[in-house]
């Protein structure tokens, strides 16, 4: 951990107990959902530009979902008109062209292509969500998904999820990544919390050991995310397309946070069923953060963190993308909730002032997606406002305890 001296102050009060601060989140978060209002479509929700104008009428099923997810949590809130969001976005995703009806499963968007394991982690979490919101027809959809993850998508030899089909399931991809997983340990929780099933939870417990304890421990806590189907790591995927915006060659410094703060939520996911606690997860989830600041943040001199770095740790792609701050955010406050220590309180200020300074859009809504290392707007990985699924969670999670999914904390605990 960073520096003690900070973390022996017994006067320091911590940003997330003052009200004030608290506040301003409660506020900022209510902003956002009113500004991906506009994102709704016939076929479920859309991309918008910096304008906060659609780009078109077109649906996406990652963005339709993370609404679900998000729009199902405000419900439970209590923000007036987020209900009848949620449960468009469930009925498109149950309904309309998102979905496959002749083979099942769902498309990236409205035009058929290949069936992606990152895609349909996020419908498994805009499920889970609804379900937890008492949505009509969420428990359907949480049904449908979760036979279709079931069926095609977990390996459990391997304990993961196959990276992607073609349309009709065959051609499996010679590929297993960490980010679809990453995701769908996120979505496993909450499918726990929904459902009760501690089959789910002990999926994500399998996936973040993979990945954490096994591969990211093996290489000194950085972690490479692509290898072919037999784990052998593939150092040169995507080297011609270094600003790919799921699978960028490389690593990924912001994905070092996140699956840390993955590793503290399955650590209250399993406390408070009553389960044994790993004796790694702790140690395994601060190397993780530690080299995500050491390796990410403002190592090219600027503030806020890079997008991506090689090999030899040199940065590959320094622009900042936007959920790569709010997940450095995200798991500096459970660190710091974790621990009580008050180094993890100046990072979390040191993230939300960039946020703040830097990423918030005052005159149009919502946050920048991403800029470059002088914090001017630039369209390299995210050209697009696609949603508000990160963004809102970093002004939700910092209100609630620790906990193994965002709207099981919500509806256990007043915000």
């Amino acid at each position: 951990m960073a520096d003690t001296s900070v973390a022996a102050d017994p006067q320091r009060i911590f940003w997330v107990d003052r009200s004030v601060h608290r506040n301003w989140l409660m506020t900022q978060g209510q902003h956002l959902l009113e500004h991906y209002r506009a994102s709704k479509v016939a076929g479920g929700f859309g991309e918008l530009d910096d304008d906060g104008q659609l780009v078109d009428n077109s649906a996406q099923t990652i963005v339709t979902a993370r609404m679900v997810h998000c729009y199902s949590v405000a419900s439970l809130l209590g923000v007036p008109g987020a209900a009848a969001l949620a449960d468009h976005g469930v009925e498109a995703l149950l309904d309309g062209p998102l979905r496959d009806k002749e083979h099942d499963g769902w498309f990236e968007g409205e035009d058929p292509g290949r069936k992606q394991a990152y895609v349909h982690a996020f419908v498994a979490l805009a499920s889970a969500s609804a379900v937890m919101a008492l949505r009509p027809r969420a428990e359907e959809l949480r049904e449908a998904i979760g036979s279709v993850i079931d069926k095609r998508f977990w390996l459990a030899d391997e304990e993961v999820m196959a990276p992607s089909f073609s349309a009709n399931w065959h051609d499996c991809e010679n590929y297993r990544g960490a980010n679809a997983n990453m995701h769908s340990t996120e979505a496993f929780l909450a499918l726990a919390d929904a459902t009760g099933d501690n089959l789910w939870l002990e999926r994500a417990l399998a996936v973040a050991k993979r990945f954490c304890h096994v591969i990211a421990r093996a290489n000194n806590y950085m972690l490479p995310e692509h290898f072919d189907n037999n784990w052998q790591m593939l150092p040169d995927y995507n080297r011609d397309n270094p600003t790919d915006d799921l699978r960028p060659w490389g690593m990924t410094p912001g994905h070092f946070a996140e699956w840390s703060g993955l590793l503290l939520k399955i650590e209250a996911a399993l406390a408070a069923r009553g389960c044994d606690i790993p004796d790694w997860f702790f140690e395994d989830a601060v190397g993780l953060f530690d080299n995500a600041l050491k390796c990410g943040w403002s190592v090219d001199g600027a503030p806020g963190m890079v997008y991506t770095i090689g090999w030899d740790k040199a940065v590959s792609v320094a622009n900042r993308p936007w959920w790569v701050q709010a997940e450095t955010a995200n798991t500096a406050y459970m660190l710091l909730r974790r621990t009580k220590h008050a180094d993890f309180d100046q990072t979390y200020r040191m993230v939300w002032d960039y946020i703040a300074d830097i990423l918030i859009d005052s005159n149009n809504g919502g946050w920048r997606p991403e800029v470059d290392c002088k914090g001017n707007r630039s369209r390299e990985v995210y050209p697009l406002r696609n949603d508000l699924y990160h963004a809102f969670q970093a002004t939700l999670i910092p209100l609630l305890p620790v906990g193994s999914s965002l709207a099981d904390s919500v509806r256990r605990h007043s915000v």
